[in-house]
């Protein structure tokens, strides 16, 4: 039985918790600032206990990590720098959800001298849909463009915004304010969020798509030089991204982050009656004509263990259980330094216990 340390008993804290405790192979130490709160997770869950967590307190914080195969922070992505230098400190794997790309930077400077692995940016988008990319380009002799599009929805969207909380609103909100990268005419180009607005259809739906920052992880750096055009659009219902643009960049929320947290919690029901869209399209040169080839895929929300996932729970925490497990059990060799999430086989993260959640055999065909 492997022993990993969780910081963070937040929605996605809870769902990796009840992921891992329940395979059987995992003892989980469930950490949060609330220390009510993570314990009442841990008595819920087997072979969990539950504890303070304070970051300004180093060694209550190393003695978490004690004996501890693995950190995994499912905190605030601002906390993840001062997670990344303890998990350093203390010689144990690193593995994150941020989307944020200059937290991203410190984590990966640390990660270069690290005797211990670090895998940044696990999940959805960032995470499994790097994954799904580099698979599909991995069939074509020369990619000439790669377009990655997820969406996290609710299924009954009653409100003007036509968007409910699924997850992280401060992550939510981060993702809309900070610049995007991309790869334009082969040239890695730096664009503005909710930018680049999109209409699409799948499965007989109406959808707008538009920029939003961090969902390629380093996909832009790995690709880079070997693809013409690539880029990251985050899925909505239509309307969504002119509210938003009128709430950043009119009210200058962007300004006023914490402010707009506040004001979306009270006034935006969450839920977890929602579906995860994932969507890559890569076209490039295959046997000498020019191909395309996509993934197209739908994670609904669903019970598992007697508990309701919401479907960006189920991804989000599947996306770096999955990892994470594929780590510890040897099955991804490189065990220090920086790994990437795309560096990861499609079918290996598939066949995986955790990974399975996302298996779509529809959305496969074809791209074998």
């Amino acid at each position: 039985m492997f022993t990993v340390t969780l910081f963070g008993a937040g929605k996605i804290g809870v769902s990796i918790a009840t992921m891992l405790s329940n395979s059987g192979r995992y003892s989980v130490r469930v950490c949060d600032i609330d220390e009510t709160r993570a314990k009442k997770v841990a008595e819920a869950l087997p072979s969990c206990t539950g504890y303070r967590l304070n970051l300004d307190d180093s060694d209550l914080s190393k003695k978490l990590l004690e004996g501890s195969k693995a950190v995994i922070s499912a905190l605030p992505f601002y906390a993840n720098p001062n997670v990344a230098a303890l998990a350093d400190k203390c010689g144990v794997h690193y593995f994150d959800l941020t989307e944020d790309v200059e937290v991203t930077k410190k984590v990966t400077a640390l990660a270069v001298k690290s005797k211990t692995a670090f895998l940044p940016q696990c999940g959805l988008a960032p995470g499994f849909i790097s994954i799904a990319a580099a698979h599909l380009s991995s069939k074509f002799e020369k990619v000439d463009e790669i377009k990655m599009r997820v969406g996290a929805l609710p299924l009954y969207p009653s409100n003007a915004f036509k968007y409910n909380l699924t997850w992280s609103t401060e992550g939510l909100i981060n993702e809309y304010a900070q610049s995007c990268e991309a790869i334009d005419d082969g040239k890695k180009q730096i664009v503005r969020p909710l930018d680049d607005l999109e209409t699409f259809s799948m499965d007989g739906a109406e959808y707008e798509a538009f920029n939003t920052s961090g969902g390629l992880g380093t996909l832009c750096d790995t690709m880079l030089g070997r693809v013409r055009k690539l880029n990251y659009k985050s899925v909505r219902y239509p309307g969504h991204r002119d509210i938003v643009k009128f709430l950043m960049q009119d009210l200058r929320f962007k300004e006023k982050q914490p402010e707009l947290v506040k004001i979306l919690e009270a006034a935006i029901p969450s839920t977890k009656q929602d579906k995860c869209i994932i969507f890559v399209e890569v076209s490039g040169i295959e046997g000498g004509k020019f191909t395309q080839r996509t993934y197209a895929s739908t994670v609904y929300n669903r019970v598992l263990f007697g508990v309701h996932f919401g479907a960006i729970q189920l991804t989000t925490a599947s996306g770096i259980c999955t990892p994470l497990d594929l780590l510890l059990t040897g099955k991804i060799n490189k065990q220090s330094g920086l790994v990437k999430l795309e560096e990861i086989p499609l079918p290996l993260f598939l066949d995986n216990e955790f990974g399975s959640h996302y298996r779509d055999e529809k959305a496969l065909s074809g791209i074998a």
